[in-house]
């Protein structure tokens, strides 16, 4: 028998009434009819043969029914000189009930029928432009663990006159099946025995078994989990995989932690190496040396041909830490309190970092005053005709604005949470000299926009700044593992010994992995360019995505590797997500009202994965948006 639990799944969060999988009979003929007539991209059968295919092929043909109604039709048959291959000549689906996983349950349920039991191979025709159906069949493929190919089949100018597409077969298999029911859902494991299957609602607000532990011992905070119900067991480039075995790409990507994808092998095997010597793991700020060696490899490969002349301070493991460190040494560097930041940005979520946070959500947790700052207005926060650059000048410039001399403004190029708002160059440039000329240091914040995500290893090269002070994380390890750094002038490190400091600032691991990430990616220009063409690649994508629609309703943003789509209310992203995910790809939502699709795709992806990605978005996009129909030629 064959085993697919995920695929009988419906959306997460919803209360749809539960759907019937079943033989047809001949009284349901009219009924299969009328649905592929909602289904543009099928060709409509006369009624005569849907009455054939609904009696005399009824045994492996399916029905879906929801509350007497048909929302779902497979027909298939076993093809008479190959008996263990089921063709599947149509597939409908009710657009109410599409990116619930009808589609995947109808073939599983097939699949299970006592009449296809031999059966080890599904092949199906579909068109290079039918998108839905692609998708589809890649998703059974996945979740069966079995292979997919495609080839031509009906040539459009020999076999269809020029009528039609060329249509292309789509063959899986072969299927390797459970020999115990007891492995099979209790839904598919009754069909075996010849009756009636029922998918139900497992969104229950405790996920299941299968999430027991998960709801039972950890903390209510948790988020990413709740978009994403599944168990993940591993990961490889740019996928991860569930616990089932079904595969996932992965554009979240741990929010830009994992630049070069899951378990890159040049990292593993330097850190396997490094541990298998017997290497130190933590070493607190003693001198050591996997630390001396990621030290000279930053500064020969990163800071040298760009002729900065940093310090670098490893504050802890995360982000935040190395903002609030930042934070601290301007307010000791110029003795004065008050600090820039600026409309969404995102800098962590302890007390300082959140000070200079905008999301309110965020915000509302701290449970005290957050104080400390000033907030003014990002590049095009007031639209095009605002420049907001020069207000912050002005505001300074002027001793009754009400605004304290600061002691630095923070900043990010591309604010990531904040909803891919990107800083233009000239407004960036202009804010960096105001801070100059105003006696501020300028903080660039790198941790998510920074390791080459936007090209350059650093975000602000192509501006031509030099900061005072540069804070990294997320991807500065390369492998996922904590590790904080701050760059400083040298001019400007004005810390006594101990001063500011941290447990885990000597994560050893971690030096071993960024070094071998710097030696293997960074010392020539190969990745920067290659991320310069695959960000060309998703910019086009996503415009074209967003072309389709009107601009107040859908519009691409972004810089390099680090894009999406504005879908301008939060509601709607949500259910591209969900539709995204159901079909195999992880994506997250940012922006003040998580109205942002976000892709953050590693940057050593292959075009054939990152485009595949992409037709899954687009897809999910156009089922949500475009109340587009899961139908299969």
């Amino acid at each position: 028998m064959v085993s697919d639990r995920e695929s009988l799944s419906l959306r997460p969060g919803g209360r749809l009434a539960p759907v019937t999988f079943r033989e047809p009979t001949d009284n349901h003929a009219a009924d299969v009819r009328d649905l592929i007539a909602l289904c543009p991209q099928l060709d409509r059968n006369s009624l005569y043969c849907a009455l054939l295919l609904c009696s005399d092929f009824a045994d492996t043909c399916v029905l879906a029914e929801r509350a007497g109604e048909v929302v779902g039709w497979l027909a298939t048959y076993r093809r008479p000189r190959e008996p263990s291959t089921l063709f599947i000549w149509q597939i409908a689906v009710h657009p109410e009930v599409r990116n619930t996983g009808v589609g995947k349950g109808l073939i599983v349920s097939a699949l299970n029928r006592p009449s296809c039991e031999s059966v080890r191979h599904i092949e199906a025709t579909v068109t290079l432009s039918n998108t839905a159906s692609k998708l589809l069949f890649a998703g059974v493929a996945r979740d069966l663990r079995a292979p997919i190919r495609q080839a031509v089949r009906f040539d459009r100018d020999i076999h269809l006159k020029g009528e039609h597409e060329s249509e292309y077969t789509i063959a899986i298999g072969p299927i390797v099946r459970s020999t115990s029911p007891a492995s099979m859902p209790s839904g598919l494991r009754s069909h075996c025995l010849n009756k009636e299957t029922t998918m139900t609602d497992r969104s229950a607000p405790d996920g299941g078994d299968e999430f027991a532990i998960f709801n039972h011992l950890e903390s209510e905070v948790r988020s990413y989990a709740r978009r994403f119900p599944v168990v993940f067991a591993r990961a490889r480039g740019a996928q991860l995989f569930a616990r089932d075995g079904t595969a996932y790409l992965d554009f979240l990507m741990g929010c830009s932690s994992l630049n070069y994808g899951h378990n890159p092998p040049e990292l593993k095997a330097a850190l396997a190496d490094y541990i298998a010597s017997d290497g130190i793991t933590h070493g607190l700020d003693l001198y050591n040396e996997a630390k001396e060696a990621f030290l000279q490899e930053f500064h020969e490969t990163i800071l040298m041909p760009r002729k900065l002349d940093y310090v670098m301070q490893f504050p802890g493991p995360t982000g935040a830490n190395a903002v609030e460190a930042a934070l601290k040494l301007a307010r000791k560097i110029t003795g004065r309190p008050n600090i820039i930041a600026f409309t969404n940005g995102f800098h962590g979520v302890t007390l300082g970092a959140l000070s200079c946070t905008g999301n309110g959500y965020h915000r509302a947790a701290a449970g005290q005053l957050l104080g400390g700052v000033t907030r003014l207005p990002y590049d095009d926060y007031l639209g095009s005709a605002v420049d907001t650059a020069d207000y912050f000048d002005h505001l300074l410039s002027d001793p009754s604005s009400g605004v304290d001399a600061p002691a630095a403004v923070i900043v990010e190029t591309v604010q990531g949470e904040g909803g891919l708002n990107v800083a233009g160059t000239a407004w960036l440039q202009k804010v960096a000299a105001i801070a100059r000329r105003h006696g501020a240091l300028l903080i660039i914040d790198d941790i998510q926009a920074g390791v080459g995500r936007t090209d350059a290893f650093f975000s602000f090269e192509a501006a031509g700044l030099r900061p005072d002070i540069v804070t990294m994380a997320k991807s500065i390890s390369g492998y996922g593992l904590p590790m904080a750094l701050v760059l400083i002038d040298r001019q400007l490190d004005k810390w006594q010994p101990g001063e500011h400091n941290g447990t885990f600032r000597g994560n050893c691991h971690a030096f071993v992995t960024a070094r071998a990430a710097l030696e293997n990616f960074w010392r020539t220009g190969s990745l920067a360019a290659s991320v310069e063409k695959k960000g060309n690649l998703l910019k086009n994508r996503l415009e074209q995505i967003a072309q389709k629609y009107d601009p107040s309703r859908v519009s691409a943003k972004g810089r390099g590797m680090m894009r999406g789509i504005d879908l301008k209310f939060g509601e709607v992203a949500g259910k591209v997500i969900i539709a995204a995910f159901q079909n195999g790809l992880i994506l997250e939502a940012a922006g003040p009202k998580d109205e942002v699709v976000k892709c953050l795709p590693p940057l050593v992806i292959g075009e054939d994965q990152l485009s595949q990605g992409l037709d899954i978005l687009e897809y999910a996009i156009d089922s949500v948006i475009g109340n587009r129909p899961i139908t299969a030629a």
